[in-house]
C-alpha cells in the first residue's frame, strides 16, 4: 500500500512537469526555421512602430517610431519628415546626408511620389562613401493627402525588393497615422454630440425652471433664492467644457439639482425614488448620459400624465457592472417606435413637432462609443404602462477617466 502512496505522489508531480516541459519544446519548436524566426521579428517589429504612430506624427512619435520603422525597411539609416519636409527624427549612421533628404522630401511632399537618389547624384562627406541611394518615400492619407516622408539611407543598390519594402513599411505607417486621425475625429465628434445635448436639453428646462422662480419671488423670496442657486449649479455643471466622462456621484448630484426645479414647478404631482449602491458613485460614465433620460421620465412620462407619477432611479452593484435605470410610471409610448430604428421619435404636440425623447440616441452612441455595442440603451415600455430606461456600464475600463 505505501508503495502504492508513492508512486501516485511521484506521478503527480511528474505530471506537471512533463506537461511544462511538452509545451517549452513545442514552443521552441514553433519558431526553430529561419522563416518562422523572420516573420514572428518582422510582427513584432511592426508593432513597435504602430503604438507611437497611433498618436499621430509629431517629433515624440517619429523618434520612437523611426528604429522600428529603420529595422522594417532593412535601411542603413532612416529619418522621418513632416509634410513641410523637415526632420522629425534621425535613427542610424550618415546625419550628414539629412540635407540631401530635407530636399528630396521637399519634392517628394510636392510631386505626392517617390523620389530616389542613386549613386551618381549623390554628395557624400568623409564617412559615406558607403552610401548608394537615398529614398524620400511620402506617407500619404487619401483623405489628407501627404502628411510626411520616411526618408532612407541605403548602402546597397536600390532594387526593386528595396524599393517594393520601403513602399509596404510607408503604407502601414500610413494606415496607423490614419488611425490616429480618426481618434481624434471621434473624440472631436463625442465633444460635438456633448454641445449638442446642451443645446436639445437647455432651452426647454430653462424656460420652465425661470418660470418656476419668478412665480415664488413675491410669495417666497428665499425659496426663489434657493432655486435659483440650484439652478446656478445645474447650468455650470451642465455647461462646463473639461472632460468627456464624469462619475457617477456628479451625475446624480446635478441630477438633484433638476429634480428639485421640477418638484417646485410640479408640487406633489412629481415623486422621486433613489436607490444608489454606495460601490458604484465613483463608476466613470459618458458626461450627461443620465441627464436625458432624467428629463424624459418628467417631461413625457409624468407631465403628460393628469395625476402625476413617480420618477425611479436605481444604481445597482453587478460584479464587474453598473446597472443604471430610470423608470417612470407615465404615460409610456409604442414600442413600435423603438423597433423602427429610432430612438429619438417624432411627436405631433399642438401642430409643433419637437423631440419625443430627448437625447436618447446621442446617449446610445456615446456609451456604444466608450464601451463598446453591449453597453448600449435598453427601452421598456408600452403605452399607459411607463417607461424605464436603463444603461450597463463597466465599473472599471483602462483608458477612460474623468
Amino acid at each position: 500500500m505505501t508503495g502504492t502512496v508513492v508512486a501516485v505522489v511521484a506521478l503527480l508531480v511528474l505530471i506537471p512537469v512533463v506537461a511544462f516541459t511538452a509545451v517549452w519544446l513545442r514552443a521552441r519548436r514553433e519558431l526553430t526555421t529561419p522563416t518562422e524566426r523572420a516573420v514572428h521579428t518582422t510582427l513584432h517589429t511592426a508593432s513597435l512602430a504602430a503604438r507611437p504612430l497611433r498618436r499621430g506624427l509629431d517629433e515624440t512619435s517619429a523618434e520612437e517610431a523611426a528604429p522600428h520603422l529603420r529595422q522594417l525597411t532593412g535601411a542603413q539609416a532612416l529619418g522621418v519628415f513632416d509634410a513641410a519636409g523637415d526632420l522629425l527624427a534621425w535613427s542610424g549612421p550618415h546625419e550628414a546626408m539629412t540635407e540631401q533628404l530635407h530636399d528630396a522630401a521637399a519634392r517628394a511632399v510636392d510631386g505626392e511620389r517617390r523620389v530616389l537618389i542613386a549613386c551618381g547624384g549623390l554628395v557624400r562627406g568623409a564617412g559615406d562613401n558607403a552610401v548608394r541611394a537615398l529614398i524620400a518615400q511620402p506617407l500619404i492619407i487619401e483623405a489628407t493627402g501627404v502628411v510626411g516622408v520616411l526618408g532612407i539611407v541605403i548602402t546597397e543598390d536600390p532594387g526593386p525588393g528595396m524599393l517594393g519594402a520601403v513602399t509596404e513599411v510607408a503604407r502601414y505607417a500610413c494606415s496607423q497615422i490614419e488611425l490616429a486621425d480618426l481618434d481624434a475625429s471621434r473624440a472631436r465628434l463625442d465633444r460635438a454630440e456633448v454641445r449638442a445635448l446642451r443645446a436639445q436639453i437647455s432651452p426647454h428646462f430653462i424656460y420652465n425652471a425661470l418660470n418656476t422662480v419668478a412665480s415664488f419671488v413675491r410669495t417666497d423670496p428665499d425659496r426663489a433664492r434657493e432655486l435659483i442657486l440650484e439652478f446656478a449649479d445645474f447650468t455650470r455643471y451642465s455647461f462646463r467644457t473639461a472632460g468627456e466622462f464624469t462619475l457617477l456621484a456628479d451625475e446624480l448630484r446635478n441630477i438633484d439639482r433638476y429634480l428639485t426645479l421640477e418638484r417646485a414647478r410640479f408640487g406633489d404631482a412629481l415623486a422621486v425614488k433613489l436607490q444608489v449602491a454606495p460601490e458604484v458613485l465613483n463608476v466613470v460614465l459618458p458626461f450627461l448620459a443620465l441627464q436625458p433620460l432624467v428629463e424624459n421620465a418628467v417631461r413625457h412620462g409624468i407631465a403628460a400624465k393628469p395625476d402625476g407619477g413617480t420618477v425611479s432611479i436605481v444604481a445597482a452593484d453587478e460584479g464587474t457592472d453598473c446597472v443604471i435605470s430610470v423608470e417612470d410610471d407615465g404615460v409610456g409610448m409604442d414600442p413600435e417606435l423603438l423597433r423602427s430604428g429610432s430612438l429619438d421619435s417624432v411627436a405631433e404636440t399642438s401642430g409643433v413637432k419637437e423631440a419625443a425623447h430627448v437625447g436618447l440616441a446621442n446617449v446610445d452612441d456615446r456609451l456604444r462609443a466608450a464601451f463598446g455595442n453591449d453597453y448600449g440603451l435598453v427601452v421598456e415600455t408600452a403605452p399607459g404602462a411607463g417607461t424605464k430606461v436603463s444603461m450597463r456600464v463597466p465599473k472599471f475600463r483602462r483608458g477612460i477617466s474623468t
